[in-house]
């Protein structure tokens, strides 16, 4: 399995994945699809920020699944915060490709500087908790009922993973 910054030759294999966790599962709390144009300006959104977007390609040359990160909050005191995104394709899951993901963007995380790398999980996927869990994330926060899809209610857990010891920003 390779892991590498995506390119725009990517975005065809990571609308695939995006698109049926939108469909398929509460991973993405989104209810509409979206095009190659929506994933296009979401890459070159992240490049401008100078944030990765991660691929993993499996050995048939295929996107196996994804991962970013991107600001947690708009204001300013959160710019050492981040918050990650991590998508595996369905033939691939439970194969390790997240996890591997999820350590290439802790680095460039902590190579950008940041300081706390945040998580939010639908409470249900506990697939993904133990992951996160397994990678040094600590539970942060329980919300209920505070998302909705497939039309139920949606709990959030909220992970947290401190990036670096520094006293001061």
């Amino acid at each position: 399995m390779l892991i590498r910054d995506a390119l725009d030759a990517d975005l065809e294999g990571i609308l695939q994945i995006y698109n049926d966790a939108v469909q398929n599962s509460t991973a993405i709390w989104n209810d509409r699809v979206v095009d190659l144009d929506n994933r296009r300006a979401w890459l070159a959104e992240r490049h401008e920020q100078g944030y990765p977007v991660l691929v993993a390609i499996d050995d048939q040359q295929k996107v196996a699944g994804y991962a970013s990160f991107g600001p947690w909050r708009p204001h300013d005191g959160f710019r050492h915060t981040v918050e990650n995104s991590v998508y595996v394709s369905p033939d691939h899951r439970g194969s390790g490709i997240g996890r591997s993901l999820m350590q290439v963007l802790i680095e460039r995380a902590r190579q950008l500087e940041k300081h706390v790398m945040i998580a939010a999980i639908e409470s249900e996927n506990r697939a993904s908790i133990h992951m996160h869990q397994q990678l040094g994330f600590m539970h942060a926060a329980q919300m209920r009922q505070v998302g909705c899809k497939f039309g139920r209610w949606l709990d959030l857990t909220m992970m947290q993973l401190t990036l670096n010891r520094k006293p001061e920003p």
